[in-house]
């Protein structure tokens, strides 16, 4: 066949034209032959009927194939009307596309410089072209999953809380369970430490909301048919201000896409570009090929949609504060944390966890991998300290000195930890002189020889409420020891830089560890939550690395995949930008603006924008997918009165579950979890957006994820929706490339580095391959110690860029010195007097906290809305799951489960609450009924709620009533932390709290 058609290429002759004449009529013979030995290729052929005309422009040739009861026959044609046409330029490019098996670099090069074109409807072209796929032995059905006995079989998949086995009997999921690794699975690593050598198990582990997986799947809450609110006509009366009173009604699946398609259009045509909003939570159902930045962007793109900037929710002052001290761009500001497991348990002799729970959060998917790490350390004797408005679950497993301050004050702790080690000559001044610059402005300023304040551990007790003395030994302690600084739940994630001072407080962060010698044996960022010394060599991308989106510019497409995966561009026209913190207010028409998130450089974040942008629609058709900002961004009540705005002319949400948002709807369409599809994935590597996030883990777990179950209901893939209504706008064949979900995950698989170590026929059997552990010489080196040392950068990241070096390539740091900046060159060039954010670190007080005088009369509980530990965000809450029967998570009152807040036992007893008493929390944005927890694991004035409630239950009018499902973030602050941001400080709100009777709806 090779020489054929090497044969054919060379030359246009009849005698190409005989030999593809007679190829192409030999297709069915091939179909005959298939069908007596593949039964699924009988079954697909049965599937349809249909007419298919291949023409060949060069040699005039034009041959008729049709397919009828499952038999195909081919003649040349004699000019009679057909349902698809494939037309292609020359004879060669057939024999390349059709006859030879070839890379799909040939075929996507064929498709832009169109060399071949197709017409007819899209589904029936995918069908079409899908079958020759079968026909020629590309399409096979792959042998999966592992027979346990009794009929049960054991499947693999993953989870946003760790990789799981699946067990099946009938068709139904009986158990999950973590996964355990078997003798041919890769080897793991061994550190050795103060004489003691340690191991991780071998296997995953998983968080706790993942054992409620089983009961989320078979929810009475699933979405399992096609919905449309039931006073929404699309050719009449919409009534929005129902949006999320009114109930729904059954429809078909044509029918609930018909409209969604017409709506596309319609808004498009009348009102033009922008006019579509999509949005969706910055986490989704694990996978490659199915989420939010995978299929969803391909389909947006292609629609062309507003975009949602979205927010580096969770790295709040890191990205918009510490970035300007020591780069990490790359990391929206955070460390990286390369080897610092094995440097923590060799050389450190004190941690302190600052706003910092793993064992709560576990860093991002990291489930309970660290846990073994930091008990390692407890038993080498290593000193644990705790600096948390809460006694928070890390804390009480490990133990140690637990500090609490008032929250949203922690900067001026820091300020006065700085104090005591310049008067008292605990810092590093060699470090200091040689690796950082503006400390003689620092250090007046902690000294008050600027403003005449010195920042003194007494002059920090009255905004802290930590007593004096407690600060000086932290910080005689710290300053004596080799100590590892935790901040936030990896080594910046979460926690206090997510408030009114969030920016202050990391950027001291930074200052203090550049004080300390920051890279030095045992004076590092972490908490042994990530630094596992696995392989970082082996490639597989993460899903930030965009799946089959094609986008380069909303994805980390462009840093690996792009050379590995061809794919078709998926380019949105629409350059419309809309903050995520704003979504509300650009429907309901206000014009605002925002700041981007740019991994690429520090200074990216300096290019304001605003909405309506020039030329552009503002929004009247809003996709919703998957997640709830209900329970996740501030001052939610806003996202329920967008959605009842007349502007809102159309909302469609796709989803798993009838929760949150989606009972705003117009349209809803059901989508199925991971556990009925096919993916693909690593745990715990998200790629692009956090570069390396796996060496949280102990071993790199690759997963084939099985489709382990056929779908509930008539619910559909993600992917499936949106080709389904891809064929109706003309557009199926470029969004699929005529591939399944399958044929995408075989992309993926071969893009990586797996084919080098195992088969595809064996991975999707097994449905999951351990990366072996590395040599010890080939373990990543220790983050920092380059730095330290004054050495060219040698971890495994290539960022900085090339241009953010002041002096040579990956020498020095991406600030504009190459040193730790105490006072920030980028911060002086943009705005050298902004008062929210000067070039120095500096205490600036909460706007929203006991500063503010008659707001704190008037509310005087500070509430931290932490991210709970039995759910991801609103993923595993709700949903009828065995997750609310967690007394920590929520609480079964007279037959409801209400979501919890912690309160101290002096606040409970002067507002007569006990345990379980329901309560009203509230301030002037709103109201939220829950269970009262009462515990002296949080002081006085002090309230811990987390965020993350996926039920949104208003007991009145939506909107304007108060909630008792739990959305806390009905009462945190929409407000930015700074005003040229786009950032949350949710973990700054003041709140009231009294006991709540049932006839009380505000």
């Amino acid at each position: 066949m090779q020489t054929l058609l090497r044969t054919v290429m060379r030359t246009h002759t009849g005698f190409s034209s005989r030999c593809l004449k007679t190829a192409l009529k030999t297709l069915p013979a091939m179909a005959r032959l298939k069908t007596w030995r593949d039964p699924e290729v009988k079954n697909r052929l049965r599937q349809r009927d249909m007419t298919a005309l291949i023409s060949v422009r060069d040699i005039g040739l034009k041959i008729l194939l049709c397919c009828r009861g499952g038999t195909v026959t081919a003649s040349e044609s004699q000019g009679e009307k057909t349902e698809i046409e494939i037309i292609f330029n020359d004879a060669a490019t057939v024999w390349q596309l059709v006859f030879a098996r070839n890379d799909h670099l040939t075929i996507l090069n064929a498709m832009k410089n169109f060399r071949v074109e197709v017409r007819g409807a899209d589904e029936k072209v995918i069908w079409f072209i899908q079958t020759l796929s079968h026909l020629a032995g590309l399409q096979k059905e792959v042998e999966y999953g592992t027979k346990m006995g009794g009929g049960v079989v054991r499947y693999v998949n993953n989870t946003n809380g760790g990789p799981v086995f699946v067990y099946v009997r009938n068709g139904k999921i009986v158990r999950i369970t973590p996964i355990e690794f078997d003798d041919r699975d890769g080897r793991s690593w061994t550190i050795t430490a103060r004489g003691r050598s340690f191991t991780p198990p071998r296997r995953g582990t998983v968080n706790p909301y993942v054992f409620g997986l089983r009961s989320l799947i078979y929810s009475k809450d699933r979405l399992l048919y096609p919905m449309k609110r039931v006073d929404f006509d699309p050719r009449g009366d919409r009534n929005p201000q129902n949006r999320g009173i009114s109930s729904y009604e059954r429809v078909s699946w044509d029918e609930a896409l018909d409209i969604v398609a017409a709506e596309i259009k319609r808004v498009k045509r009348e009102h033009g570009p922008g006019a579509i909003l999509n949005s969706c939570g910055s986490h989704h159902t694990w996978g490659n090929i199915g989420y939010w930045l995978s299929a969803k962007t391909r389909f947006m793109n292609s629609i062309g949609s507003s975009q949602v900037v979205h927010n580096p929710d969770s790295w709040e002052g890191w990205y918009w504060g510490a970035v300007h001290h020591w780069g990490n761009s790359i990391r929206n500001g955070a460390s990286d944390t390369y080897g610092t497991v094995e440097d923590c348990l060799k050389e450190a002799e004190m941690i302190v966890f600052w706003s910092s729970d793993p064992e709560s959060t576990s860093g991002v998917y990291g489930a309970f991998e660290g846990t073994v790490r930091r008990q390692w350390a407890k038993s080498l004797g290593i000193r644990m300290v705790h600096i948390d408005p809460f006694y928070n679950h890390t804390a009480a497993l490990l133990g140690g000195k637990w500090i609490a301050p008032r929250p949203d004050t922690g900067n001026a702790m820091a300020l006065a930890i700085a104090w005591v080690w310049i008067t008292e000559d605990l810092y590093d001044k060699e470090y200091v002189a040689e690796r950082t610059t503006g400390f003689a402005k620092w250090r007046d300023y902690v000294l008050g020889v600027t403003d005449g304040t010195a920042k003194t551990p007494e002059w920090q007790e009255p905004e802290t409420g930590v007593p004096g003395r407690v600060v000086r030994s932290l910080a005689r302690q710290w300053g004596s020891r080799k100590t590892y600084l935790s901040p936030g739940g990896l080594a910046g994630f979460g926690g206090a830089c997510r408030c009114a001072t969030g920016i202050e407080w990391a950027r001291s962060m930074v200052c203090l560890m550049a004080m300390q010698g920051l890279g030095k044996p045992g004076v590092n960022l972490g908490c042994l939550q990530q630094g596992a010394p696995v392989d970082t060599h082996f490639y597989f991308p993460g899903y930030a690395e965009g799946g089959l989106s094609g986008d380069l510019d909303n994805t980390g497409l462009r840093v690996s995949m792009y050379q590995r995966m061809v794919q078709l561009p998926s380019m949105n026209p629409v350059s419309q930008l809309v903050p995520r913190m704003r979504i509300p207010e650009a429907i309901l028409g206000e014009e605002i603006t925002g700041y981007p998130t740019d991994p690429k450089s520090i200074e990216g974040q300096f290019r304001k924008f605003g909405y309506p942008a020039p030329g552009h629609s503002p929004i009247r058709l809003y996709y919703k997918y998957g997640g709830s900002h209900f329970g996740t961004m501030g001052d939610s009540n806003r996202y329920v009165r967008a959605y009842r705005s007349e502007r809102l002319e159309f909302v469609v949400n796709q989803s798993i579950w009838f929760e949150g948002e989606a009972k705003f709807a117009d349209i809803l369409l059901p989508a199925c979890t991971n556990f009925e599809r096919w993916d693909i994935g690593e745990t715990a590597n998200s790629g692009g957006y956090s570069h390396h996030q796996f060496i949280q883990w102990n071993h790199r777990i690759v997963t084939m994820q099985h489709k382990c179950i056929e779908p509930l209901g008539e619910s559909r893939s993600d992917y499936q929706i949106f080709l389904d209504l891809a064929n109706r706008l003309g557009l199926g064949n470029l969004f699929s490339e005529a591939m399944t979900e399958l044929d995408w995950c075989r992309r993926l698989f071969d893009a990586s580095d797996l084919p080098t170590r195992v088969s595809w026929k064996d991975f999707v059997k097994k449905g999951y391959y351990v990366v072996p552990a590395p040599a010890e010489q080939n373990r990543a080196p220790v983050s920092w110690r380059w730095f330290a040392e004054g050495r060219e950068k040698d971890v495994p990241e290539l960022a900085p860029l090339p241009a953010d070096y002041a002096e040579k390539w990956r020498k020095g740091l991406q600030t504009q010195s190459g040193k730790l900046e105490f006072e920030s060159s980028s911060l002086k060039r943009f705005d050298p007097d902004d008062p929210e954010r000067p070039p120095l670190p500096s205490y600036i007080p909460s706007w929203e906290g006991h500063h503010v005088k008659e707001l704190y009369e008037k509310y005087p509980l500070n509430l931290v809305s932490p991210h709970p530990r039995y759910s991801f965000h609103t993923m595993f809450d709700g949903k009828d799951s065995i997750i609310n029967d967690v007394r920590e998570h929520r609480t079964l009152i007279d037959g409801y489960y209400y979501w919890i807040v912690r309160i101290n036992s002096v606040d409970a007893r002067e507002r007569g609450i006990a345990d379980n008493t329901l309560v009203r929390m509230y301030n002037d944005r709103g109201a939220v009924i829950l269970a009262a927890q009462v515990t002296d694991r949080v002081p006085p004035k002090t309230v811990i709620s987390a965020e993350g409630s996926a039920v949104y239950d208003p007991v009145g009018e939506p909107g304007h009533s108060a909630d008792r499902g739990g959305c806390v973030n009905l009462l945190t602050s929409s407000r930015n932390i700074i005003s040229r941001s786009h950032s949350t400080p949710s973990n700054s709100c003041l709140v009231q709290i009294q006991p709540w009777s049932s006839g009380d709806v505000s």
